[in-house]
């Protein structure tokens, strides 16, 4: 398949986009962070209170990109075999069959998985990273593009079940979502207020496109200088001191490589996004925050202080020269 210029290739984009915001009410950041992650194969964490668009976000996204798209509700009551699916006896014949479980989908929304128990989690983060499932004596590979963006809510609700940092670890990002301002309030209200309004949308992007994109994104040009600021970054919150960062005591564990390369990624498709086929400085600036802030584990003191992560990652940020 022959590559075109990445400003071509990304206005071929632009009725996906155009098609996701008749629907979506402002959340241009939630949509741009969830394309960045399916064009790079990754994983998205979504961290918000209910009712914030975010399953209508996801549907609208996959149904745009003519994706086939499932939903799984996670709850206290859930088990593993109702993700990724289990072995059926038939008492005629003696056999077993495999009925496919949910994640045998291109988008999967797990909604609210902090809600169910480990081994649910587990179950499907598996999924996330190897790509395929094992049913009985039989391993499956899931559909390519496979992409998982999985919402929680804050640690603190009752009945919530905080996901191990070696599992949140497998999302490339975690995204904060907020209330809506006034202005997109009150256009969700004329937009959505109605019995029938419009909350679906038709595919306008072709598998050609999308595969194209992809491989644009995989081609962006990262320069060593860009390369060795991204890693600097991602060092720094293992070992602040040795860049001259005052941190000190702030942070328990940084960042793992798994970090870097998320990192670089999204960098990457935040240059495609703005029409560019090589990523600079200000890209991986602009994308740390997502890609770091489930990555760093806030000492007791920093949570003392009623330090977040993302303060921790503008302090690195700052701190470190920019080529």
């Amino acid at each position: 398949m022959a590559l075109h210029a990445p400003e071509a290739v990304r206005r071929s984009l632009d009725p996906f986009f155009d098609a996701v915001s008749s629907v979506v009410v402002g959340q241009k950041a939630l949509v741009e962070r969830l394309t960045i992650a399916l064009l790079t194969d990754g994983h998205v964490l979504i961290e918000g209170l209910p009712g914030l668009a975010k399953t209508l976000a996801a549907r609208t996204v996959a149904r745009a990109l003519r994706l086939e798209y499932r939903r799984i509700q996670f709850t206290p009551d859930l088990l593993p075999a109702d993700v990724v699916g289990t072995q059926i006896y038939n008492p005629r014949t003696g056999e077993f069959s495999v009925k496919r479980g949910p994640v045998f989908a291109n988008v999967v929304l797990a909604d609210e998985i902090n809600r169910a128990p480990a081994k649910v989690q587990s179950a499907l983060l598996e999924a996330m990273q190897e790509r395929r499932v094992t049913i009985g004596d039989e391993t499956f590979a899931l559909p390519k593009p496979f992409f998982v963006l999985a919402t929680q809510n804050p640690i603190e609700q009752e009945g919530t079940y905080p996901l191990p940092e070696a599992q949140v670890d497998r999302f490339m990002m975690k995204v904060l979502m907020d209330y809506p301002s006034a202005a997109e309030e009150l256009a969700v209200l004329d937009r959505m207020g109605g019995v029938d309004a419009v909350t679906e949308v038709e595919p306008v992007i072709e598998p050609q496109v999308l595969a194209e994109a992809r491989a644009a994104v995989d081609a962006t040009f990262v320069d060593d200088k860009v390369k060795k600021y991204l890693v600097d970054v991602v060092r720094a919150t293992r070992t602040p001191a040795e860049y001259g960062i005052d941190i000190a005591g702030l942070l328990q564990i940084g960042a793992s490589p798994r970090a870097t390369l998320s990192l670089v990624r999204a960098a990457k498709g935040r240059a495609f996004l703005d029409g560019r086929g090589y990523v600079v400085p200000d890209d991986v600036k602009r994308m740390a925050p997502d890609v770091l802030r489930h990555r760093v584990l806030l000492s007791y003191e920093a949570e003392a202080e009623e330090l977040k992560a993302d303060a921790i990652v503008r302090k690195i940020l700052d701190g470190l020269p920019v080529p």
